[in-house]
């Protein structure tokens, strides 16, 4: 284990997803039932899924691109994303 790589990652990732919509829509369904359990291990279970997607084909793609095109790449795209939400409104 990198723990470096684990640290870095772990930090990213948190920092990246508190506020984020997939919280607040735990939020608003755990505050819609009494049944928080199931509310809890749901998210983590689609939290988990997406997140290995991510994982594994970002593994594959890097055996194909190069990782410093693709660190461009999905930075465009994430920039391209948010101007697409400001300008949709």
């Amino acid at each position: 284990m990198d723990w470096s790589v684990f640290s870095a990652t772990f930090i990213t990732i948190f920092i990246a997803e508190i506020g984020d919509k997939t919280q607040f829509a735990a939020l608003a369904a755990a505050s819609e039932t009494k049944s928080t359990y199931s509310v809890l291990f749901a998210t983590i279970l689609a939290l988990s899924l997406a997140g290995t997607l991510g994982v594994v084909f970002g593994s594959l793609l890097g055996k194909y691109i190069d990782p410093v095109k693709m660190k461009y790449a999905s930075g465009s795209a994430f920039i391209l994303m948010g101007v697409w939400i400001l300008v949709k409104k």
